[in-house]
């Protein structure tokens, strides 16, 4: 398999294999797995640049972000 440096979604062959064996749910286990990870990430990144912000504010514009935008709108100071 060629990767083209430019389309980091490519998956590898090997990988996709290891994916297909596994059964929905553990796929779905994997899904959530890295859905919170990403979440703890922003948790941790809005943290360290706005330590002004209480935990509500962190809260309502992690679920914005992750929402893309559904959650409604945050005022954030800048």
């Amino acid at each position: 398999m060629r990767i083209d440096k430019r389309n980091l979604e490519i998956i590898d062959d090997t990988m996709a294999q290891v994916l297909r064996d596994k059964t929905p749910q553990q796929r779905l286990a994997i899904a959530f797995s890295m859905w919170n990870s990403a979440k703890i990430q922003l948790i941790n990144y809005l943290r360290s640049q706005h330590s002004d912000w209480n935990e509500e504010m962190i809260k309502k514009e992690v679920a914005r972000r992750l929402s893309h935008g559904a959650a409604g709108t945050t005022q954030t100071p800048d």
